[in-house]
């Protein structure tokens, strides 16, 4: 269908940060299929988790234990709050939110439904994850949406206090908005959000399916800020391709849900299981926060001196490069792939880096150069 304009190239192959097109031609991934790959392309431990997984148990429903499952929801838990909840799995990040939302009515009860976002904030595409999401211009095509949404200013604490009365149960907020410009929130609103959900008794739930698992330097990107949120969602990198999401919750929250109130056929099979208990294997032993951490710093002081790039901003290895007035980002990047780089326009003046988490020195300095020329 329609969803998406013309696609400027079918790509056939992947090895690392390398990607091939069908017609050979080789390509330096900064994008890792929005912040998906994040080791890489055929990561051969993730590959062979599959292989093995597919000759051995594709799927049982969840009315059946699975071991690769269990085994994820431990790792997961002990990476968010060193075993203090329980997870849902799902198949992706908007159902994530979805989960998350639902629990936040049903731990609220009836009446106190309203969940809060910020305008910029992306939360996902179904109906109540777009309301979710503080685009309006995203809204108006499918009104009506569902109800219980509330948007304020980004960073603004103040307006956030205002959006609560007694029908607000939680307040959904990213560490650092992806979609909207990658734009940190920064450990002052993020410590304020989190005293004044204790002060209202609301949930704080933190939306980690772009920034999870690494990305910005820490495992998540909340614990750069110093908080404990009440709940989590990710989904991106987890499957390092392969489709799986889940939510986190502190498991008193958890324990609002009960057998019946929210359930998904496919979500944490044995082969996504698979691929995600391999990925996070692979994420500790190459402790991949270090290493987007000291990559990221290495990246962000390249870009910051290319010609034609006005500011640099983000955390760890997910990088907005604001680029000068007069130079549209949409542009750059199309000039980029048909230089052999692969980024995005994530805003009309803002290009988005998100390589793998294993990306080199060499590589890094090899995407700047090319962004260099293209820049020129």
């Amino acid at each position: 269908m329609n969803t998406y304009p013309p696609q400027a190239v079918t790509f056939v192959r992947g090895s690392g940060s390398r990607l091939w097109d069908d017609q050979g031609r080789a390509y330096l991934d900064f994008l890792s299929g929005l912040a998906v790959t994040s080791l890489g392309h055929a990561h051969p431990d993730v590959a062979a988790a599959i292989c093995d997984q597919a000759a051995t148990l594709l799927h049982t429903s969840n009315l059946f234990g699975t071991v690769p499952q269990r085994e994820v929801a431990a790792t997961l838990d002990r990476l968010v709050a060193a075993g203090a909840g329980r997870v849902f799995f799902c198949n992706s990040g908007a159902e994530a939110n979805e989960a998350a939302i639902k629990l936040a009515r049903k731990w609220g009860g009836r009446g106190r439904h309203v969940v809060v976002s910020a305008y910029g904030s992306f939360h996902g595409r179904t109906l109540a994850t777009l309301h979710a999401t503080g685009q309006p211009a995203k809204h108006e095509t499918f009104q009506p949406l569902p109800d219980g949404f509330r948007h304020v200013a980004w960073r603004d604490i103040a307006d956030l206090e205002r959006a609560i009365d007694p029908t607000v149960v939680a307040v959904l907020l990213e560490p650092v908005q992806g979609e909207g410009g990658v734009q940190p929130a920064g450990a002052e609103y993020f410590e304020a959000v989190r005293r004044l959900c204790d002060e209202r008794g609301l949930l704080m739930m933190v939306d980690e399916v772009q920034t999870g698992l690494g990305r910005t330097g820490r495992w998540f990107g909340f614990q750069h800020y110093g908080v404990r949120p009440d709940v989590v969602t990710m989904a991106k990198a987890l499957g390092n391709g392969m489709p799986i999401g889940a939510c986190w919750a502190r498991a008193d929250v958890a324990d609002a849900f009960v057998p019946g109130d929210h359930a998904t056929t496919f979500g944490g099979q044995p082969l996504a299981a698979a691929a995600a208990r391999a990925v996070l294997a692979v994420m500790e032993a190459q402790d991949v926060p270090a290493r987007a951490e000291r990559a990221g710093r290495r990246l962000g002081r390249a870009l910051a001196a290319v010609p034609g790039v006005a500011a640099v901003r983000g955390a760890g290895l997910l990088v907005a490069a604001e680029l000068e007035p007069g130079r549209g980002a949409a542009e750059v990047a199309a000039a980029a792939l048909d230089a052999g780089l692969v980024v995005n326009a994530v805003t009309g003046s803002a290009l988005r880096l998100a390589p793998s988490l294993l990306v080199t020195d060499d590589e890094i300095d090899e995407a700047v150069a090319i962004l260099t020329k293209v820049l020129g």
